[in-house]
């Protein structure tokens, strides 16, 4: 593999991770009937309070384990609203994600004094894989330069397919998702199950943000998000209720983002960079959407 090529790849995964994140937490809720488009303001979250707790400690992990806690917190605004007062999730979730977007930017000057993008030599970023010794063999040109929080998606991933349709617990939030009326007359708790995977989708969009701000790059910029946790709710749209078809949909954008990053290196304005991983990612929604309407009912069967 060329160096070149091992850098691109290595740039996919780098994109894809945070929104891998995100997205698996929104696979899991929807398994469970709460539809979550608060990923976006949660993904935010936990970029701001990754970084605010590596600025106040000076460790990257303390960054990671706040931003964890901190927006599985964050996530209870969605929950308690949602699950336990019967609220409409979609309309919930917009107002989490404009809370996000509005105190992490009015924080910015009490918190840090800049405003605008938080930057400093003293900020503790994730240390790569090849700082820490691993990710060597062939593939040291695509693992060296990842955070340990990435092979930790691909380790959570892997769980999480495992767990929704190997476990007791995974097919039984399933069954909620898809019968919450029946499940409830067999005596399981709908309303803890829909609490757990609110909050848990909120530790993953932490762990996500921690890896987007703390992992990717080692600062913070108001709305620094820009867009994934909606590339999220996308991918769990496009994947439906397989785990490796919601990663292809996250991979799907972090080839574009990553072609992006090389067609601004070529001299595309940097706009039409940023814009393309979205475009393609509509695109890709546009086309299940059509394929979908093309569709024979029943499968065409006869």
């Amino acid at each position: 593999m060329s160096v070149l090529e091992a850098t691109f790849a290595a740039a996919v995964l780098t994109a894809t991770a945070p929104v891998a994140l995100a997205a698996l937490g929104g696979q899991v809720c929807a398994a469970a009937g709460v539809f979550n488009i608060a990923l976006e303001g949660q993904l935010l979250w936990g970029a701001f309070t990754a970084v605010l707790a590596s600025h106040l400690t000076g460790s990257a992990w303390w960054g990671v384990a706040c931003a964890v806690a901190a927006t599985t917190a964050y996530a209870a605004l969605l929950s308690v609203p949602a699950v336990t007062f019967r609220a409409d999730p979609i309309v919930v979730a917009v107002g989490v994600n404009l809370l996000a977007l509005g105190l992490t930017a009015f924080l910015m000057r009490p918190v840090f004094g800049v405003r605008g993008t938080y930057s400093s030599p003293d900020l503790a970023g994730l240390p790569t894989l090849a700082e820490l010794g691993l990710g060597g063999g062939p593939l040291a040109g695509i693992l060296g330069p990842q955070s340990p929080l990435v092979p930790v998606t691909a380790g959570l991933v892997a769980a999480a397919a495992w767990w929704l349709r190997r476990t007791r617990s995974g097919l039984r939030l399933r069954g909620i998702g898809e019968h919450p009326a029946a499940a409830e007359a067999l005596g399981l708790k709908v309303a803890a199950y829909r609490h757990g995977a609110v909050l848990g989708a909120g530790a993953l969009c932490g762990l996500a943000g921690a890896q987007l701000a703390l992992g990717n790059v080692t600062l913070f910029s108001e709305g620094m998000s820009a867009g994934r946790g909606w590339v999220a709710v996308v991918a769990v749209m496009l994947g439906g209720t397989r785990v490796a078809g919601v990663v292809a949909a996250c991979l799907l954008f972090g080839v574009a983002e990553a072609l992006g990053f090389r067609l601004q290196g070529e001299g595309l304005p940097q706009q039409a960079a940023d814009a393309a991983p979205y475009l393609i990612t509509l695109l890709a929604l546009v086309l299940v959407r059509v394929r979908d309407r093309l569709r024979p009912v029943g499968g065409g069967a006869s």
